[in-house]
């Protein structure tokens, strides 16, 4: 990153690159050396509007929804940037076995339990091991992609290869594809949210009737998933 910038700038052009879907600091400072020109400094950004950054380096980041350029400018801007990380949670040991009949989970994350990152762009992925009446957070996976990666979207399926389910604010289609591709079912949650909250939700609809899509993941057979379906209709 460029030494023209301070640190104060530096922390809040990472944050907004974390905000926005598939967006490293580095696509993100290209943008902004366009729209505000070179030193980027806090005065600069205070003035920086949602359109500008929008339409800077020939519409580099038109393609992204609204919503999640507004939160970018906010913390371009200062808003909403914390003053220190909350501590991520601690791991509980897990051997394969332990939760008969569980489906493994990743969560794109950025700060402790929140579910908030973006699949291309989320600092770690959080990983739980669920069944119908337990969860564990077995593993925090950083995602430190390699600047030299050919395509980082492999690289970020490659760390959660061995998951049945991805949940994420967002994921672009041809990611999609790439984690589909390693067999985990990404799940949009464009809201986010906690994953404690997420997991003990989980653990109710594995108990109770999990619908057909999650009885496929669970590895319900064919037979089994059509009663899951046929309850649902008779609901």
């Amino acid at each position: 990153m460029s030494a023209q910038i301070s640190n104060e700038v530096a922390l809040r052009i990472g944050l907004a690159a974390r905000s926005l879907p598939d967006t490293d600091a580095r696509r993100l400072m290209t943008v902004l050396v366009d729209a505000v020109g070179l030193p980027i400094t806090e005065t600069k950004l205070a003035r920086l509007k949602v359109n500008k950054l929008r339409l800077a380096a020939e519409g580099e980041l038109e393609d992204i929804e609204l919503s999640f350029l507004k939160k970018a400018v906010n913390l371009l801007k200062g808003i909403g940037v914390a003053v220190a990380a909350d501590p991520l949670p601690e791991t509980t040991p897990y051997s394969d076995g332990d939760m008969p009949g569980s489906i493994r989970v990743a969560c794109a994350s950025n700060n402790a339990t929140a579910m908030d990152g973006h699949f291309g762009s989320c600092s770690r992925y959080l990983i739980y091991q669920v069944s119908g009446q337990e969860y564990r957070l077995i593993d925090i996976r950083e995602a430190n992609i390699p600047k030299d990666a050919e395509d980082k979207n492999v690289v970020r399926a490659g760390l959660i290869d061995d998951c049945q389910l991805l949940y994420t604010v967002s994921v672009g289609g041809p990611a999609a594809a790439k984690v589909i591709r390693t067999g985990v079912l990404p799940i949009k949650m464009p809201d986010g949210g906690d994953c404690v909250e997420m997991m003990t939700n989980l653990v109710s609809v594995i108990a109770g009737n999990p619908p057909p899509w999650l009885a496929k993941v669970m590895g319900v057979a064919p037979e089994e998933r059509v009663r899951f379906a046929q309850g649902e209709e008779g609901e």
